[in-house]
């Protein structure tokens, strides 16, 4: 991953980096495997993840006919 800085801007260049980041899942798998996670509370993750993406899809799609 790269990215320019232009005109000494380092700040710029930083946040570009950390969104570039953040849009391709790195900082989550970093952050995921700085320590062992066993299996069954990596299930348990995911699923309250699952639900998490389910639950603000159902809001996203309730809103749309409210409207």
């Amino acid at each position: 991953m790269e990215v320019t800085v232009y005109q000494n801007q380092v700040e710029r260049a930083l946040k570009v980096l950390k969104r570039q980041l953040t849009k391709d899942g790195l900082l989550k798998e970093l952050k995921a495997r700085r320590f062992y996670e066993k299996p069954s509370v990596k299930k348990k993750r995911k699923q309250k993840e699952a639900k998490k993406k389910r639950k603000a899809a159902m809001k996203r799609s309730s809103s749309n006919f409210t409207m």
